[in-house]
């Protein structure tokens, strides 16, 4: 075996061919890494990979079209034949060596994520099972190439064969598509010989099994065809071929079948075996919180998705059926629009979106979109980057939501030029089953009695004496409220006497972090505070948080009718600068100067006041005006979501405090506009020039000699 492997591998570089593949998938794989990584910034090299995996349907014919073929057409398959050599051997050789030169590509490839690694956060996990996809994917056709070469004696004929299997193969999800979109008995037969599909699921960020498998056995299956093939010949030598052609045949078929099988056992092999989550940040991997939750499920609940199952979303698929395998009382349906166009009319008044989940529980059922299942960022309405994947804590809200008896509201005043309460931070709500609702004081008698809570978000403009009465009546009775001064240079004495109901103040002026750990870049007012233990901070304890433009708190701790804890504070070295808004802008000098006042400071604090009976008013005050903008989490993404989660929860005082924020994903990368075009010149030009011409120089002398 040794012998035949070393003379197929030095016939490969001996002529051109072998030279002209290094060149062309090297070229190609340039194109698209060069794309894709240097000016995309993609942190894997997964979709260069896909983008190259078309070079397949040419590339493979090529290199097993003479492998057996011509051995046949010139008659030198006889040596072979009648040598004492078995046939398994022969096959193994040849194959090897085709492996050898097609692997020599993906080795290249393999070296870029060591490389890139040092320049960024890469997703090394995603990239080299991406490449383990591509490299099986390519022995898988291999073994079929040389099998079809095995059944001929012209090169052409194999070459052309081979080209329309691999085709074939690769177009297989259109084809199915085309003749059914809700899939029948015949496109799940013909959905067995997709073989682009099964490599797509490699790149996904999961090590998926089914796949390995696929390729796996399929290429041991035609290693096994192929040497079936040769054996009859070589029989028909040696003049031993009667009698057992019943029994080759017979033996084809059960490995057929045996091939088949095993697939099968491994496409229903449990989810959390089926699909491994190699991403960085384990997007696809529940969270201990959710494995805690599902197995303390006690009532029945049915998820439908509303897809035909053969176009559904894999990864929020993978997040299913963990999430079903972890509990008896969920189970998944996937319900195809097309089939049951009206099913949705049970559960809501307009039809959700493709992939689009129903949850339904014993007391109520939520749509949950597949918008929702991804975050966005956006650079046009046409334009928008994937940026995190949200299906465990959607799923894990919408389960929390039709088992919940009742659900609590938070009131969000308006009416006084305060900051609008942005989407992210509603969404978080949302998770967390709390309705969030506008409360325009001007049009109420009374803030409503369901309010668990109310949300005074950083007001311009001051509060009427009406307006004031009301928050504080609705105080006394033991509401709660979540507080957010604006730092303004305007007077708002009515709005100062909600603060005064908790007995706090605001030092005037900015306060300015000394230890550079405490502050973002060189812009020592934009701080990240401490965050104290607390049970409305448990969930970003271990987190930093972003506090731009903080003010301090002042209170009385031995108050006696008041409880206070402080949420976050400024360490040692900060201190206080009674700067108003121009001050600051125009201000070059943050250094500490005789009369500012020292720190540490508290610029979020949690007041308890018990009003009448046993009743306690719970006040959230978070001196910091812009702490709940999407502009200040992005600095600590999620950080300052989860906090406000956390302050929602505590005041609305749910059962469940569980909240999965959005899986982010690698950040991309960022490369200079030089750096792309030298790896593009050496990738696309430089290297696979240097191939072709080695290899044509080494053709050419052969040629002479």
């Amino acid at each position: 075996m040794a012998a035949i492997y070393k003379r197929e591998v030095r016939a490969f570089f001996h002529s051109f061919i072998g030279w002209l593949y290094l060149a062309a998938t090297l070229l190609l794989m340039g194109i698209y890494f060069t794309y894709f990584v240097m000016l995309y910034g993609e942190s894997s090299i997964a979709y260069a990979l896909q983008g190259s995996i078309f070079l397949f349907q040419f590339a493979i014919p090529i290199l097993t079209m003479r492998s057996l073929a011509e051995d046949r057409k010139l008659k030198t398959d006889q040596l072979i034949l009648t040598a004492p050599v078995s046939v398994g051997k022969i096959v193994f050789g040849k194959y090897l060596a085709l492996l050898t030169v097609y692997a020599v590509p993906a080795f290249v490839m393999g070296i870029v994520p060591l490389v890139l690694s040092f320049f960024g956060d890469f997703q090394m996990g995603v990239s080299y099972t991406a490449l383990l996809g591509f490299f099986l994917y390519g022995a898988f056709a291999l073994a079929a190439g040389l099998f079809i070469s095995s059944l001929t004696e012209s090169p052409v004929i194999a070459a052309v064969l081979t080209f329309i299997v691999l085709f074939l193969g690769y177009l297989m999800t259109g084809i199915c598509s085309m003749i059914s979109q809700t899939g029948n008995l015949l496109t799940r037969m013909l959905s067995f010989f997709d073989m682009a599909g099964r490599f797509d699921a490699m790149t996904e960020g999961s090590l998926y099994v089914p796949s390995v498998v696929y390729y796996v056995s399929l290429a041991l299956f035609f290693l096994f065809c192929t040497t079936q093939s040769i054996q009859k010949r070589r029989y028909s030598v040696s003049g031993r071929g009667i009698g057992i052609s019943a029994y080759r045949a017979g033996i084809l078929i059960l490995t057929a079948l045996l091939t088949v099988v095993v697939n099968v056992l491994a496409d229903r092999l449990p989810e959390s075996v089926r699909s491994l989550d190699v991403t960085s940040n384990k997007l696809y991997t529940l969270t201990e919180e959710t494995k805690a939750y599902l197995s303390e499920l006690s009532e029945d609940i049915h998820i439908y998705v509303m897809v035909n199952e053969e176009y559904k979303d894999a990864n929020l698929d993978k997040t299913l059926r963990r999430m079903e395998a972890l509990s008896e009382h969920i189970a998944v349906t996937y319900v195809d629009p097309l089939v049951n166009p009206q099913f949705y009319s049970n559960y809501a008044e307009t039809e959700p979106g493709s992939n689009s989940l129903i949850v339904v529980g014993p007391n109520r059922s939520r749509v949950v979109e597949y918008y929702e299942i991804y975050g966005y960022e956006y650079y046009s309405y046409y334009e928008y980057q994937i940026t995190g994947y949200d299906g465990e804590g959607q799923i894990v809200s919408a389960l929390e939501y039709v088992t919940t008896d009742a659900m609590p509201r938070l009131y969000v005043v308006s009416g006084h030029d305060e900051l609008e309460l942005e989407a992210q931070f509603r969404q978080a709500i949302q998770k967390k089953n709390i309705e969030c609702l506008p409360l325009l004081l001007l049009s109420e008698e009374s803030v409503p009695e369901d309010a668990q809570a109310v949300i005074i978000n950083a007001p311009l403009n001051d509060y009427s004496d009406d307006d004031v009465d009301k928050i504080i009546d609705y105080l006394e009775k033991g509401g709660n409220a979540v507080i957010i001064p604006a730092w303004t240079d305007a007077e708002l004495p009515n709005f100062q006497r909600i603060l005064d109901y908790y007995g706090i103040s605001l030092l005037n002026g900015v306060i300015l972090e000394g230890n550079p750990d405490y502050y973002y870049g060189q812009i020592p007012y934009l701080l990240f505070p401490k965050v104290d233990y607390d049970e409305m901070t448990e969930n970003i304890s271990d987190s930093i948080v972003f506090a731009p433009y903080a003010q301090g708190l002042i209170y009385d701790d031995a108050a006696q009718d008041i409880f206070y804890v402080p949420l976050l504070e400024t360490s040692e070295a900060s201190y206080n600068k009674s700067y108003d808004q121009k001050e600051l802008e125009t201000e070059t000098d943050f250094r500490k100067k005789e009369g500012d006042t020292e720190g540490p400071f508290v610029i979020a604090v949690r007041a308890e006041k018990t009003v009448g009976g046993n009743r306690i008013s719970k006040g959230v005050i978070v001196a910091a005006e812009l702490f709940f903008t999407e502009d200040a989490d992005s600095i600590v993404p999620g950080n300052n979501i989860k906090a406000f989660g956390g302050i929602a929860g505590g005041l609305t005082e749910q059962e469940s405090t569980i909240l999965i924020p959005m899986k982010s994903y690698s950040a991309r990368m960022t490369f200079s506009t030089r750096s792309a075009a030298i790896v593009g010149l050496l990738s696309v030009v430089i290297i696979p020039v240097f191939l072709l011409l080695t290899g044509f120089a080494i053709w050419f002398r052969r040629r002479k000699a």
